[in-house]
């Protein structure tokens, strides 16, 4: 079977020159400049035809600056077809005009707020959060998640309540892969993957795993239980570059991926690969 044209639904590119990363000062590895040249050259032998920029954890006062940068680099990277852009949708209706502002920007497809880092499990249930995310409708957004397990059951209620809404569950929830406690994140993805305007991306898997010692056999549960619950047509697939490469070589996941779901045939790898990711990001 020959290997799948891509559309790429997690890309990351940052210059810490041009905007503020403060998380990079805790990963010395990722703590550089990671420009669409850098992306080209890991991707070499892969058949990567588009790509979705998913906001990179900047300074959320520049969060704007960092999608104008974003458009710009596209000018130059004509695979770059999508922008998920920072919004804090916690201000409910004060974030009204920063969407507008969003909604302007041609590249943009979707938002994220980061919840992983909240303590709190419910914050995305806050009337403010609500009131903000229900604001996407409005502009055609989709919405990504990036959890903790723990924070399934929120989310779950949270795209119970906002059916207009797509979201996209970045990383399937962040499974515990390293301790292998599979059990509550199993079950809690299933009750999310029942309601409809939700899909998930395989991605992310590796960095959850053994960074050094992963094999591919360890993600295999994992992978499978989100064909299972979410279907062929929900699930599409990411590589979380340059995040991902604490772990692995971006073909080394693609092939993982590739090897993974051999039985859906050619037919659903070019689902997972590439039509639903331009379904659902509109590229």
């Amino acid at each position: 079977m020959k290997s799948p044209a891509i559309v790429d639904s997690h890309v990351h590119l940052w210059d810490p020159s041009q905007n503020r990363y403060p998380w990079l000062a805790g990963v010395p590895a990722l703590d550089r400049a990671f420009l669409p040249a850098d992306f080209s050259a890991v991707t070499a032998a892969a058949r990567v035809e588009k790509m979705i920029f998913v906001e990179s954890g900047c300074d959320p006062a520049q969060s704007l600056a960092e999608v104008k940068w974003v458009s710009t680099l596209a000018g130059r990277e004509p695979r770059l077809k999508g922008i998920v852009a920072h919004a804090p949708l916690e201000r409910g209706r004060g974030v009204l005009a920063e969407l507008q502002v969003l909604a302007a920007m041609p590249l943009v497809k979707g938002v994220r707020r980061l919840l992983q880092g909240e303590t709190a499990v419910d914050f995305c249930l806050r009337p403010n959060f609500l009131a903000g995310v229900k604001l996407l409708e409005k502009f055609n957004f989709t919405f990504d998640l990036c959890i903790r397990p723990e924070q399934l059951a929120g989310v779950t209620e949270l795209v119970r309540r906002v059916p207009p809404v797509t979201f996209i569950l970045d990383h399937l929830g962040k499974p515990d892969v390293r301790g292998g406690h599979a059990g509550p994140w199993s079950k809690s993805l299933q009750t999310l993957a029942a309601l409809p305007n939700v899909v998930c991306k395989i991605s992310g898997l590796t960095t959850e795993a053994d960074h050094s010692r992963w094999q591919p056999g360890d993600l295999k549960f994992y992978l499978e239980r989100a064909l299972e619950v979410f279907g062929i047509d929900r699930i599409l697939f990411g590589s979380d570059w340059p995040v991902a490469t604490l772990a692995t070589s971006y073909q080394r996941w693609v092939e993982t991926v590739q090897n993974a779901f051999l039985s859906v045939g050619e037919a659903g790898l070019v689902k997972i690969f590439q039509t639903n990711a331009e379904r659902i990001y509109r590229v």
